[in-house]
C-alpha cells in the first residue's frame, strides 16, 4: 500500500474504513475498506479530515476484490439462481425456486485449497425455498493477483460448481399394508403422516390403497397406482424381517429394479428404495416414518420430488451423518442429520 493525497486517490482502493463522527448524532463507517474512491468522495473525505489516504497499489496483474468475487460467482452460478449486488468484496447466489440444491464437493474443496479463495455453501442435496441464500463468495485481501483468478477457472472447469433442481413430482400414490389396518383392528395413522410430508412439496395423492399381507395384493395395488399416473409410490408397513412382512417381496415382483434394501440411517435402516422400468421411484417405508420426526424418508424424498435419481452410492454416503440424536425438540433440517456428503 501507498500514502497518497487525498485529491489525487480517484480510482483507488482504501485500505483501511473511515470513520464519520458527528457529536451526539451519528458514528459510524463513512467509507469501508475496499472502497474505489470516485469523485463525488473528495469533498466528503476532505470534510473528515482526510488529507491523505493509504491506497492499494493496484496494477494490470492485480484484481480488486470486487473484481475477483465476480469470477467466483461465474464459476458457482447455474440456472435458478441469481446473484446478489457484489458488497465488500462478496457476492451471494440466491435461489430463485424452491428444489434441491447440489455442490461438487470435491471441486469445491479443491478451489478453497487455493490461498486467499473461498466460497461457503449450504450443504449439497439440501432442500431449498425460492428466496434462500445458497452460497457466499469473496478473496480474502483487497486486490489478488490474476494469475491466482485463473488458477480458480482452471481448477473448477467449465461446469458450474453448485445446481438447482426444482420440483417436478405432483403425484403420490399410497400402499398401505398390513392385516391389522386392513381389517380394521386400529386405525390408520401411517397415511396421515405422509399426506402432511407430500403437501410440503405440493402433492397431490392421486390414489390410495389398502392390502392385507398379501404379497400378490400389494403387487397389484402399486401397478394399479402406475396406471392412475402416480409419479411416486410409497409404500407404508410390512418393511422388517417378520413372516408376514411381505411388502419388500411384492415390490420386487412388480418388475422394479431394487436399488437398496437397507440404509445407513438411523431411524429409516429398513428403507427399500426401488425404480419401475419407466423410472417411476417405488419406496418401502419402514414404521419409523411414521412416528419420527426425520428419518431417511426426509433425506431421500426432495430428491425423488425433483426428479434426481437417487443411486446405491447415493445412499451408502448418506451413514456420514445418518445418525438422528433424536433430539426431544426437533429442529431438522437445521441439524447435523443428514448432512454429510
Amino acid at each position: 500500500m501507498k500514502c497518497i493525497k487525498t485529491t489525487e486517490a480517484v480510482g483507488h482502493v482504501l485500505c483501511h474504513d473511515i470513520t464519520r463522527i458527528v457529536k451526539d448524532v451519528v458514528k459510524d463507517t463513512a467509507f469501508r475498506k475496499g472502497h474505489i474512491v470516485e469523485e463525488k468522495d473528495i469533498p466528503v473525505l476532505l470534510s473528515l479530515g482526510k488529507d491523505n489516504l493509504y491506497v492499494w497499489e493496484k496494477d494490470e496483474n492485480t484484481l480488486h476484490e470486487n473484481e475477483a468475487a465476480q469470477i467466483l460467482c461465474d464459476v458457482c452460478i447455474n440456472d435458478n439462481m441469481h446473484p446478489s449486488d457484489v458488497k465488500e468484496g462478496k457476492i451471494e447466489l440466491i435461489a430463485d425456486c424452491d428444489g434441491v440444491f447440489q455442490v461438487d464437493v470435491k471441486r469445491l474443496d479443491a478451489i478453497n485449497e487455493i490461498d486467499e479463495i473461498m466460497i461457503a455453501t449450504r450443504h449439497t442435496n439440501f432442500p431449498v425455498k425460492k428466496g434462500d441464500r445458497l452460497l457466499g463468495t469473496r478473496v480474502i485481501p483487497l486486490v489478488i493477483a490474476k494469475e491466482k483468478m485463473e488458477q480458480v477457472k482452471k481448477t473448477a472447469g467449465e461446469t458450474p460448481l453448485v445446481s438447482l433442481t426444482p420440483y417436478k413430482k405432483k403425484t403420490v400414490g399410497i400402499v398401505t399394508t398390513g392385516n391389522e389396518v386392513y381389517y380394521g383392528r386400529i386405525k390408520d395413522t401411517f397415511t396421515p403422516v405422509i399426506i402432511e410430508k407430500m403437501k410440503e412439496y405440493k402433492i397431490e395423492v392421486c390414489g390410495h390403497i389398502v392390502c392385507n399381507d398379501d404379497m400378490e395384493k400389494i403387487t397389484k395395488a402399486i401397478l394399479e397406482l402406475k396406471e392412475k399416473g402416480a409419479e411416486m409410490i410409497v409404500c407404508t408397513g410390512g418393511m422388517s424381517v417378520d413372516p408376514d412382512d411381505k411388502t419388500p417381496g411384492a415390490i420386487k415382483a412388480t418388475g422394479a429394479r431394487i436399488v437398496s434394501y437397507g440404509a445407513p440411517v438411523l431411524p429409516g435402516a429398513m428403507f427399500l428404495l426401488s425404480y419401475l422400468k419407466d423410472g417411476t421411484p417405488v419406496m418401502g417405508l419402514p414404521g419409523c416414518v411414521m412416528y419420527a420426526k426425520a428419518t431417511v424418508f426426509d433425506l431421500v424424498l426432495p430428491r425423488i420430488v425433483a426428479g434426481i435419481e437417487v443411486t446405491k452410492k447415493d445412499l451408502a454416503h448418506m451413514g456420514n451423518g445418518g445418525f438422528c440424536l433424536g433430539c426431544k425438540e426437533c429442529h431438522y433440517p437445521n441439524c447435523s442429520f443428514g448432512k454429510g456428503v
